[in-house]
């Protein structure tokens, strides 16, 4: 039997209200949700969207940009998709397309009204969020905090040790197109990614 954060999740991957019912320009191919919803795991992926790689398999960060979030998290590709470990919700569960440039579409602003608050509701046992890129951590941060991704992420000590419930660690997008940004901020290896990897440490069951 299904817990009530996968039942929730099984709902929202027969979504279609981006194709049905879209509040700007509709969803220009077939919609596929892409969800990781958990009953049990303590830390959340909150990221922005699927890429063309993910939209193609439906298994979320399943592209290089999540060989380079599996490294800043120190975790293995199986305890990634464990979702005993992880739940993995982006702010729009489907593939938006892309600009003129080839570069992808911000989030679908159908999603997060819909369902967001609903799917956190169902996962009261997180404790730890990963705001990867400025939709994800306007949200989980509140509107004040969605100004500056740089700014987030430069402030991430005193986010993180705000007494809030979940904690949150904000993060840029893993891609690659964002190594310029990680070389100009030498921080982010030095100090954030210690931090993060003990904490993720912390928050899942160790193995024997």
């Amino acid at each position: 039997m299904l817990g009530e954060a996968e039942e929730l999740a099984r709902r929202i991957r027969l979504c279609r209200i981006c194709r049905d019912a879209p509040l700007k320009a509709p969803l220009p191919h077939e919609p596929r949700p892409v969800v990781v919803a958990s009953s049990t795991a303590r830390v959340l992926i909150a990221g922005q969207a699927p890429g063309t790689r993910v939209h193609a398999t439906g298994l979320p960060f399943n592209d290089r940009s999540g060989d380079r979030l599996r490294d800043w998290m120190g975790v293995s590709r199986e305890e990634f998709y464990d979702p005993a470990l992880f739940a993995i919700a982006p702010m729009g569960f489907c593939f938006p397309g892309q600009d003129a440039k080839g570069g992808d579409l911000p989030p679908r602003c159908e999603c997060a009204p819909a369902w967001r608050a609903p799917l956190m509701a169902t996962m009261p046992q997180i404790e730890f969020v990963l705001a990867i890129g400025l939709y994800a951590q306007r949200w989980h941060l509140g509107p004040e905090f969605g100004r500056s991704l740089t700014r987030n992420v430069e402030d991430w000590r005193a986010i993180f040790l705000r007494n809030t419930s979940p904690r949150i660690i904000p993060l840029p997008h893993p891609s690659w197109r964002n190594t310029g940004w990680l070389k100009r901020h030498p921080f982010f290896e030095s100090e954030l990614l210690p931090v993060l990897r003990s904490e993720i440490r912390l928050s899942i069951p160790t193995r024997e």
